[in-house]
């Protein structure tokens, strides 16, 4: 069964970027270097074409290089503008008194003793959910999209993923950095509890998919977020208060980074609206630039 989830994520991750007719062979009969530079209709024979395929993966890295070094300017720009922004903000304070509310009233345990008490989920199953649901998983499959999309010249692609990536890394921010202030424990005797990673990761990338593709995509996504909070508190892994907080937390990131990045673009170029002075009449002027990064 985990195999099995472990091929369907994979699978999402390659339909997203646009992957449909690559022939994949085992790693023992040809190198991924090989199969990348084929696909780009380069030879492979092997001295005098080694170097053509260093400057192809020298091209990727230097791209992954600049984009990873601006991740800790993009946790902070998030965060700022989130707890800025009173609309996310209350939500986000809303989730945190229910939180607050829920287990000091001694609800999560009662709710989390039920939830347990009325366990359905298969062994195998739970299994599969708590590596498909976890970060690291949805930071994996988000590196897979970004290097696939880098390898076929896809900008969209390239665009997306780095967008997921960027709402991953604001979301496991937020979410480590609240578990080391809290530091309680789980009904499994666990540090570390508040709020719940998997969750909070599991509805960010919900949330992207959502503004991306719209609800055809968007709902089965929050559907799927939502069976892996109800894994966490069955499991004991969880408390109820860990989820709500999380659900909510990976939902307004998920949002507010995809729905930023998620600009009109025509034939490749971003459209960017700017306003200006204009040095001869003294007049404002306001128009649309286009915008692509090469």
């Amino acid at each position: 069964m985990v195999r099995i989830g472990v091929g369907l994520i994979i699978s999402l991750a390659f339909w997203a970027s646009g992957q449909s007719d690559h022939q994949w062979v085992s790693t023992d009969e040809k190198s991924m270097t090989d199969m990348l530079m084929e696909d780009h209709g380069i030879p492979t024979t092997p001295a005098e074409d080694r170097a053509q395929q260093e400057r192809f993966l020298g091209k990727f890295r230097d791209r992954a290089g600049r984009d990873i070094q601006t991740l800790p300017g993009v946790v902070i720009e998030n965060s700022k503008e989130i707890i800025l922004d009173w609309d996310k903000a209350f939500w986000l304070l809303a989730a945190g008194g229910g939180s607050i509310a829920i287990n000091s009233s001694g609800a999560d345990d009662r709710m989390e003793k039920d939830i347990r008490h009325n366990a359905f989920i298969p062994e195998d199953m739970d299994r599969m959910i708590e590596v498909v649901g976890g970060p690291g998983f949805h930071f994996g499959v988000a590196g897979l999209w970004y290097m696939i999309a880098a390898e076929q010249g896809n900008e969209k692609g390239l665009e997306q993923s780095w967008t997921m990536l960027k709402a991953l890394s604001v979301t496991g921010a937020w979410t480590l950095t609240l578990k080391l202030a809290v530091n309680n424990d789980t009904p499994n005797g666990m540090e570390l509890a508040w709020p719940s990673g998997h969750t909070s990761s599991s509805f960010t990338v919900a949330s992207v998919l959502d503004e991306f593709y719209g609800p055809g995509v968007g709902i089965p996504a929050y559907l799927g977020a939502g069976f892996v909070g109800y894994r966490m508190m069955e499991s004991g892994d969880h408390w109820p208060s860990d989820v709500l907080f999380g659900a909510v937390l990976g939902y307004i990131v998920g949002h507010h980074v995809a729905g930023k990045d998620k600009q009109a673009t025509v034939g490749g170029f971003k459209v960017i609206p700017f306003a200006d002075l204009d040095s001869v009449s003294d007049k404002g002027v306001t128009g649309l630039s286009l915008v692509k990064r090469f």
